[in-house]
């Protein structure tokens, strides 16, 4: 009886740090950063692959376009009340609308997943056609809600 309490309490605790961390505006801005840079580590070898300027690699597509699908969840919710404010390129059109913002998570989202199946599929063009969808949403995001570097 003991064993099953554990893992209530544990997947409880767990299930909640995520909110827990991010209480903290300077913190949710590091959490979503952070996962940024994994997309770009993992972005980066599949657009090298689809401009021809690396060799394309079935294998590596599909751990990175899966990586990616995962991690397309993540960093959305380190945009909270008061994380407008410090070191963050993010625009306050973020929060001044919502809405429109959460619409392009979802494509972009859903142009992720949509590259994940492709990659299983091992197929070079329809890779490099559904990597450009993604790269156009990550794009359509960039230009209305991040500062340019």
């Amino acid at each position: 009886m003991k064993s099953p309490r554990v893992a209530i309490l544990s997947a409880l605790v767990l299930g909640l740090s995520p909110l827990v961390q991010a209480a903290d505006p300077d913190d949710a801005i590091e959490y979503r950063q952070g996962i940024f840079e994994a997309f770009k580590w993992n972005f980066g070898p599949m657009g090298a692959m689809a401009k021809g300027k690396m060799p394309y690699d079935p294998a590596v597509v599909s751990k990175n376009a899966g990586r990616l699908s995962m991690l397309s969840d993540m960093p959305w919710e380190g945009f909270i009340d008061g994380s407008d404010a410090g070191d963050t390129d993010a625009r306050a059109e973020i929060w001044s609308q919502p809405d429109e913002f959460k619409k392009r998570i979802e494509t972009f989202q859903t142009e992720v997943r949509k590259l994940n199946e492709v990659a299983a599929k091992n197929d070079e063009k329809a890779f490099r056609t559904q990597f450009g969808a993604v790269a156009k949403a990550c794009k359509g995001c960039h230009d209305d809600f991040r500062e340019d570097d």
